[in-house]
């Protein structure tokens, strides 16, 4: 099994000498797609899965998800996260094994969903319905000093409620002088590039299994496919995340290398744990 590069008392011990009040932020792949993002004091989870919730649940049957990395961190020990992010509803976006402990120790900490999703996470995570802030495409929320707008993602359609709204998102988070975008699972889809150009995005974090019908769950960028749309939006730089946790659904981070090189796109490929700064 992978072991993080840090984690538990070591991962939360970087995080904490980390929080300078400098202007910069900084950034822990958790695995998976989740990441905590650090700036000026605050914390943003964005879609942790801190859990085996998955592995347990499919166990015994012919899907099994066995797990690749070891636990990061409990996700208890995140409490102090002011932000937490689900961009859709598959567990390992929205894990109530993750997110409950968080909001139990946490009641000031405000939970950022797809508002085509506000029933569903209310009774996965067992909450008021009116809880969450929601948004959709193209709508917008500030919170502790960071804009946070809902761009829809494809997984591997661009799906819709009956109201017409998203329910899968990626969100574009702007903070002082710097825009991140974390994608959520999604292929590329018509017209994607040009909603993201304007937003002038100096990081993305960009999904890299790819897609196989033997999996049998909805699939997302390949490697090569990632490259080029960071580069297409004009990234200043792009992370790749979504693999090395279930060995049923993973890939080589080499694809994503090699393109990356070609095209001439920065990018930086984290391992478990490990911190990335500005």
């Amino acid at each position: 099994m992978i072991r993080p590069v840090q984690s538990h008392n070591a991962l939360l011990a970087d995080i904490h000498a980390s929080d300078r009040h400098d202007g910069g932020f900084r950034l822990w792949w958790l695995g998976q797609s989740g990441f905590l993002l650090q700036w000026q004091g605050v914390h943003v989870l964005l879609d942790p899965y801190l859990s085996d919730s998955l592995t347990k649940k499919y166990s015994q049957t012919d899907k099994p998800h066995v797990r690749m990395t070891q636990l990061v961190i409990d996700p208890d020990r995140l409490s102090f996260a002011d932000i937490v992010t689900s961009t859709h509803n598959h567990t390992d976006h929205l894990d109530a094994e993750t997110l409950c402990p968080i909001l139990t120790a946490n009641r000031r900490v405000k939970l950022v969903i797809a508002e085509a999703n506000r029933a569903f996470v209310a009774d996965r995570l067992s909450i008021d319905v009116d809880a969450a802030i929601g948004l959709d495409d193209g709508t917008a929320v500030e919170i502790s000093g960071i804009k946070v707008s809902g761009i829809a993602s494809a997984h591997e359609t661009v799906e819709h409620d009956m109201h017409g709204r998203a329910k899968f998102l990626g969100y574009v988070l702007q903070f002082g002088d710097w825009t991140l975008y974390h994608s959520g699972d999604t292929v590329r889809y018509e017209g994607m590039s040009e909603k993201l150009l304007p937003f002038k995005i100096d990081v993305t974090l960009l999904p890299i299994n790819g897609r196989a019908p033997e999996r049998r769950v909805p699939g997302n960028l390949f490697g090569r496919e990632a490259a080029q749309l960071a580069r297409d939006i004009e990234a200043k730089l792009v992370i790749p995340c979504h693999f090395d946790m279930f060995e049923f659904n993973t890939a080589s981070p080499d694809e994503f290398i090699r393109q990356c090189r070609k095209l001439e796109q920065p990018f930086k490929v984290l391992r478990c744990g490990e911190r990335w700064h500005n």
